[in-house]
């Protein structure tokens, strides 16, 4: 057993975080997926936080004396600073609510696709993040109606694959609609998947994806969760003329889908990693979803079990678990002086941490760390946080009450004072939340 980095937990930890990251680097897979060059020209198109790093991935192995054009987006920030496109074009758009240059871009994509033949092969790399940054607003709606919807639904609590019902039948270019746009090309979608499940046509909100939802059923999650729409966006969907291409329709006849990482080889990366330093490794669920606090606390009531027990696993060992959590925000719109204290900060995964502290209440011997495989909690600087068997008591003698920030959803402000932010910045890549409980 490593004996140094037991003795560094939070070096052990990040160690993991890191190999989990690396097997979902595109420059790792995408080459060996990628067809011969065809017979007409080869357009890319993509969307996400991992664009950038797929982009140049594929412009690196794709042959030299072969015609390749494109666009993709990505989030500002995250274009990989060693990368010059040369034969791509690469833009950045705002996330996770959308701007004008994300619904510049995606409007510049539709246009590429005027034009192609059979002959003609449309590689699209998507990741997620793609749903804010590839925003082509459905007709009668305005980049500002998408803003508000994107606002709404992302402090309603409601789930990804709720969030992206919505998403979809409000645009013009997701649900399946870029896939319909190029026919009748032929269309290679490369996928790199953030989503509970690896659901395609979930991830990105499926642009080059047959789309099983329907507009009733984003009506009733925008009722579900008091999501407020303006007359255009209900009257689409309440009319059906909204409605996305659904499975089994001719358009996506001879597509192909590959997924080049998923959450789960992520956590199974780590698992290995934790193994060969001699510690039991064990996966509870790439899947995981729920309140982000809620989900803590049940993380938090596992820890103890192990610790105490040897139940349902046995000391030393790491547990680790993956999914998308959600945070839902309670003080909508309330004002520095409505409250006497700033808007609460804090993605999902330092949410999770801090109740997991809660339910931890300093239990010795256990350390949690919380991260966006992005790099990027929510829209904070940093991919989560470490909790430490001295959080709680640190946070006290700062005049920190744990569940007052809790209360505030300022999971940020708890963890920044301790000094325990993880802020690596952006990765490249997005495979959901990393969640890595050591247990001692």
């Amino acid at each position: 057993m490593n004996d140094a980095l037991l003795n560094d937990p939070k070096a052990l930890l990040r160690q993991l975080y890191d190999v989990a990251v690396a097997r979902a680097l595109p420059a790792r897979m995408l080459a060996s997926q990628l067809p011969p060059p065809p017979k007409g020209r080869t357009l890319v198109l993509g969307a996400g936080k991992a664009g950038g790093a797929m982009a140049q991935a594929l412009e690196a192995a794709w042959p030299k004396d072969a015609q390749l054009s494109g666009l993709v987006i990505t989030r500002y920030g995250h274009r990989p600073p060693d990368y010059t496109p040369r034969r791509l074009q690469l833009v950045e758009a705002a996330h996770p609510v959308p701007d004008l240059a994300g619904q510049q871009a995606a409007a510049h994509i539709l246009a590429l696709t005027q034009g192609l033949t059979p002959d003609d092969l449309v590689i699209c790399l998507i990741s997620g993040g793609g749903s804010a940054l590839l925003s082509l607003p459905a007709p009668g709606l305005t980049l500002e109606d998408k803003q508000a919807i994107n606002k709404a639904l992302l402090k309603s609590g409601a789930n990804i694959g709720e969030m992206n019902c919505v998403r979809k039948h409000l645009s013009a270019i997701k649900g399946g609609r870029l896939a319909a746009a190029c026919a009748p090309a032929q269309v290679l979608t490369l996928l790199i998947s953030d989503v509970p499940g690896d659901d395609p046509a979930v991830i990105a909100s499926g642009p080059t994806v047959a789309d099983a939802t329907t507009c009733a059923d984003a009506l009733a999650i925008c009722r579900r969760y008091k999501i407020e729409l303006p007359a255009a966006a209900r009257a689409g969907l309440e009319s059906g003329a909204f409605e996305t291409p659904k499975p089994g329709n001719q358009l996506f006849e001879g597509h192909r889908l590959t997924m080049l990482a998923t959450p789960q080889q992520s956590l199974e990366a780590a698992a290995q990693a934790a193994r060969a330093l001699g510690l039991g490794a064990y996966i509870l669920s790439d899947e995981i979803e729920g309140e982000s606090r809620e989900v803590g606390l049940v993380h938090a009531a596992l820890a103890r079990a192990v610790k105490r027990h040897d139940q349902p696993f046995k000391k030393p060992c790491v547990i680790l678990s993956g999914g998308e959590t959600t945070v839902t925000v309670k003080a909508k719109g309330e004002s520095l002086e409505t409250t006497g204290r700033p808007p609460g900060r804090g993605g999902r995964a330092t949410e999770f941490l801090l109740g997991c502290a809660l339910g931890l209440q300093g239990e010795p011997g256990v350390h949690v760390l919380a991260v966006d495989t992005d790099g990027i909690d929510g829209i904070e600087d940093n991919a989560g946080a470490l909790l430490t068997p001295t959080s709680l008591a640190r946070a006290t003698a700062l005049g920190i009450n744990a569940r007052s920030e809790l209360d505030a959803n300022n999971a940020y402000g708890f963890f920044a004072p301790l000094g325990d932010l993880v802020s690596p910045g952006p990765t490249f890549t997005n495979v959901n939340d990393f969640r890595a409980m050591l247990i001692l």
